[in-house]
């Protein structure tokens, strides 16, 4: 396959056939201002020729690395597989439409959660959480739980995607792909 795109739906519909719990993780690196990077796990939401989408509180501390750098790093690693995918590319911020109906599809104790929750930000003990939860249960007693205005998506634009696949004795085979105008070059990478 030379998309790139078309590769990742193929690996990734494998992933969701043989990984035991969420085929859809990802790492996702970002940097603040000064250079100072930052790695977390999140999931994978959907994905096109549009890029890569995650959703999250935007004063989470990943959401202040994108508003002062908006370049990221993904990976996606398949250990049953014995493969990974790395993603750079630059980030922006999903539309509103998509993340208001990304947050209709969550469970209600998820979007009682994302109002509850101080995303990053210290915490004094979890029945502060608890508390603070049941109050957002309280206040949505019976109606619908709207998005928060501080809760959103993101989407990765991949700018290099690289398809690692590991093959005996450390001679492992690596496919780059690097964006070209409206298409994809592609070139092989020594292990």
């Amino acid at each position: 396959m030379d998309d790139p795109l078309t590769l990742f739906d193929a690996w990734l519909a494998e992933a969701e056939a043989s990984e035991p719990n969420d085929p859809n993780a990802m790492a996702l690196a970002t940097a603040d201002a000064a250079g100072q990077p930052a790695v977390r796990m999140v999931l994978l939401k959907g994905h096109g020729s549009d890029g890569f989408v995650f959703y999250t509180n935007r004063g989470s501390d990943k959401a202040s690395d994108l508003a002062e750098n908006p370049k990221a790093a993904l990976l996606f690693h398949w250990k049953s597989l014995r493969r990974q995918v790395r993603v750079e590319g630059s980030v922006s911020l999903a539309s509103e439409a998509q993340s208001d109906a990304y947050f209709a599809s969550r469970g209600r104790d998820s979007r009682l959660g994302a109002w509850a929750s101080d995303q990053s930000r210290p915490l004094d003990e979890r029945a502060t959480f608890e508390a603070r939860f049941e109050a957002a249960k309280a206040r949505f007693d019976g109606q619908d739980v709207p998005r928060p205005p501080h809760w959103g998506g993101y989407v990765v634009v991949p700018e290099r995607i690289e398809f690692w696949q590991d093959r005996a004795h450390r001679l492992h085979e690596r496919r780059l792909f690097v964006r070209d105008g409206n298409g994809w070059t592609e070139g092989l990478l020594y292990p």
